[in-house]
């Protein structure tokens, strides 16, 4: 049998977290959508959701930071592993 080159489809379904954020974070992260919000010309009304700034920051943390990444690359992802992550044992 001939070899694909794509052998899997990703698990790309969104997760939701919830999370608590201490008060400073949040009024940073409102001035953060805000000022995002002024340098592409929107109206003060259209400031966006912070909501959808979070993915947007976490993802480029973690893309950036070296670390992390020469780590990542040295091992498998947890689905390709056969694990969730979540132990089942009580």
């Amino acid at each position: 049998m001939t070899k694909l080159r794509i052998s899997t489809i990703p698990d790309s379904r969104p997760v939701k977290l919830t999370i608590e954020l201490p008060a400073e974070i949040h009024r940073d992260l409102l001035l953060y959508a805000e000022l995002v919000s002024e340098k592409a010309g929107e109206a003060a009304d259209a400031i966006p959701d912070t909501a959808r700034l979070v993915p947007l920051m976490v993802g480029r943390f973690m893309e950036t930071d070296r670390v992390f990444q020469k780590q990542r690359r040295g091992r498998k992802p947890a689905s390709a592993a056969g694990t969730t992550g979540v132990s089942n044992e009580g």
